[in-house]
């Protein structure tokens, strides 16, 4: 069994784009921008966004953040994008998730320019993904295949199980693992709450990627040996042993499950920092005008 050690590999990936930060800005070209946009004060958004802002310092980007309370209305929320649209100094724009009730999710992503979504949500990037074109795939997704191919993970011809539909992970990952590439070229089965048989479809697979956020949810006896399994769900879940309270738990019973692997991502420290290291690497992308030429 082998580790695919996302902490490890985030790590080794903020120093590549740091590298061409550093020669970027010798050469005096245009240093890498990003923007985000806060909305309220949810604690795990608040965390996630100090995050992403301590990582475009550590690679030298320029980042900008936005914050507004959670009454604010949709029209100035939408203005507030567009305001970030015209700015050309800034190449990529994230919209924390979520937003209050009364704003909608998907008016606010439509309004984001395509060439600026880093996060990969625009349907024009949906789109262009889907196509196998350049696009910006979504960060959760675009971790996984660097993941996948920094690991040299063999994904032709097997048997890939995505477990969950979610728009963010489960669908692009099925698009991804099926598509005529590296990685991928797998025969994918995309499962979810109605799927019948769950868990014989799962131990049929060569490849799992478990993201429905359901704590432990996939068991030893369900997974086949030698397979590689992807973890991406992350849940608190009490626990009186720890300091905190809490334990963060994947959607893996992981003491169970890694024997029979031959590659398997931890939680914490699997796909969590490759997100947030392909949120980046779609930033410096942008910068440099290289899915959406200028």
């Amino acid at each position: 069994m082998q580790l695919l050690d996302g902490k490890k590999t985030s790590h080794e990936i903020k120093q590549e784009i740091a590298e061409k930060v550093r020669t970027i800005k010798a050469e005096g070209a245009k240093v890498p921008h990003l923007a985000a946009i806060l909305v309220g004060h949810d604690g795990a958004s608040e965390t996630y966004v100090a995050s992403k802002v301590k990582d475009c310092e550590e690679v030298g980007f320029t980042s900008t953040l936005l914050r507004f309370e959670a009454d604010i209305t949709e029209e100035a929320l939408l203005k507030a994008v567009e305001d970030i649209n015209d700015d050309v100094d800034i190449d990529g724009l994230i919209v924390q998730l979520p937003l209050p009730k009364h704003i909608s999710v998907q008016k606010v992503t439509d309004r984001i320019k395509a060439e600026k979504d880093v996060d990969g949500f625009h349907p024009i990037n949906v789109g262009k993904m889907a196509k196998n074109l350049p696009a910006y795939i979504a960060a959760t997704p675009y971790g996984i295949i660097q993941l996948i191919e920094r690991y040299k993970v063999e994904t032709s011809g097997k048997n890939c199980v995505v477990v969950g539909r979610s728009e963010i992970v489960g669908s692009p990952m099925s698009i991804l693992m099926a598509r005529n590439a590296y990685p991928g070229n797998a025969t994918v089965t995309l499962c979810h709450s109605k799927t019948k048989d769950l868990n014989n479809i799962i131990k049929n697979a060569d490849i799992i990627i478990a993201a429905l956020g359901r704590p432990e949810f996939i068991t030893g006896e369900m997974v086949k040996e030698g397979a590689v399994v992807i973890d991406v769900g992350i849940t608190r879940v009490a626990d009186e042993t720890k300091k905190s309270g809490f334990a963060l738990k994947g959607d893996v019973k992981f003491d169970e499950v890694a024997p029979k692997c031959s590659f398997i991502t931890p939680v914490p420290g699997g796909v969590g920092p490759m997100t947030r290291a392909s949120l980046l690497w779609n930033t410096l992308l942008a910068a440099q005008n290289v899915i959406y030429k200028s």
